[in-house]
């Protein structure tokens, strides 16, 4: 028999003139990237030519059983016929009349095979109960593909990518849901504000507690988990989430850069302090007193000096002139205490416009306004 190289596989033609790919072995370089579960999201998210198909099935009030091609997928189909023809929503959703499994390309521009059997091992756990359902689980766990069950009976779309499972959502549904946790982000990032003005006052009038610096971080770790929810929503809408991703951005801006600079003026282990915050549940981010112990390893009423990092930040310094002066005072407080002729010696000509600037700085802080 002969072979052709075709787009990085070789083709062998039987007397029937069928097609066989054998794929043709990779190096570790040319495997294609894994793809995170909300990139597979967004590959299924509203607009998209895939789930313009899967909503047209659904309306059709037909079932499918969808399976995206990968170098495993091969052992695990049988019969069927190959079609190896361009993808459309409306051909996807034809060839989803038949019974079998649909085979799309890895990239999604192409049908490939259809009315396919899967047969991937029976003895891979499912808590599936339908045929469809159980074969597409088993293919995904086995394969680590993406595969998609539509169900005519429950009327759900259901993902299934490596062990995990996703029922998707209706874009009216979804988009309620985003505006609710966006509502409930924005009264997050109000109360932040204030929390985050009391820390300045408390900052210049040198009275913070651990409590008070855990609670900014507090507040922190409940926006930025709240937004692991709103990450999926918005990748789920796609073009459709685009006014509530613009207000998403607008509420999280410069929150980790100001978690960055609090953790870099209190905590002396940066880089555990930043761990410890990751790895936090959300119940373990409301927690006051365990939240102080962990970073802090004192109580939450114990009394705290911030080194200046991100007060000093808000000036005209350069990052070296911050250091230098961080270095030589070791403490906001210190600074604050600190007489022109210290200071001088670092900032040298400097020093007039500096205590200037930091006077109006505390003045603005003391005013309640935000820096």
């Amino acid at each position: 028999m002969d072979f052709i190289k075709k787009n990085g596989e070789l083709e062998e033609k039987d007397t029937n003139e069928s097609t066989i790919i054998v794929p043709v072995p990779e190096s570790e370089e040319n495997q294609p990237k894994k793809l995170t579960f909300l990139e597979v999201l967004g590959r299924l998210s509203p607009g998209k030519n895939l789930r313009t198909a899967l909503d047209d099935i659904l309306e059709g009030e037909t079932g499918a059983l969808i399976v995206v091609d990968c170098q495993e997928i091969k052992n695990l189909i049988d019969g069927g016929f190959r079609i190896n023809t361009k993808f459309t929503s409306q051909k996807l959703a034809e060839l989803a009349k038949m019974d079998g499994a649909i085979v799309l390309s890895e990239d999604l521009k192409k049908i490939l095979f259809a009315n396919v059997l899967l047969v991937p091992d029976s003895s891979i756990h499912t808590n599936e109960t339908g045929t469809r359902h159980k074969a597409a689980e088993r293919t995904a766990k086995q394969t680590g593909t993406i595969v998609i069950a539509v169900s005519e009976r429950r009327s759900k779309i259901t993902l299934f990518y490596e062990d995990k499972k996703y029922i998707l959502e209706n874009s009216e549904h979804l988009l309620r849901r985003a505006t609710e946790t966006l509502n409930i982000l924005e009264k997050q990032r109000e109360i932040f504000d204030d929390i985050l003005k009391n820390l300045n006052i408390l900052e210049i009038t040198k009275l913070v507690s651990v409590a008070d610096v855990c609670s900014v971080l507090q507040r922190i770790g409940v926006i930025v988990k709240m937004m692991d929810s709103m990450k999926r929503y918005l990748t789920e809408l796609g073009n459709q989430g685009t006014i509530i991703r613009m207000r998403v951005r607008e509420i999280f801006k410069g929150m980790e850069s100001l978690e960055e600079e609090l953790i870099r003026d209190y905590s002396n282990k940066p880089q555990n302090t930043k761990r410890i915050l990751d790895g936090i549940t959300f119940d373990g981010v409301i927690d006051t007193e365990s939240l102080s112990r962990m970073i802090f390893e004192a109580s939450p009423d114990t009394q705290l000096s911030p080194k200046g990092y991100r007060l000093l930040a808000k000036l005209n310094l350069t990052e070296r002139e911050i250091k230098a002066i961080i270095a030589r005072f070791e403490s906001l407080y210190n600074l604050l205490d600190a007489s022109e002729e210290e200071i001088s010696k670092i900032l040298k000509g400097k020093t007039e416009s500096f205590k200037r600037e930091l006077g109006n700085l505390k003045d603005q802080i003391l005013m309640g306004k935000k820096i």
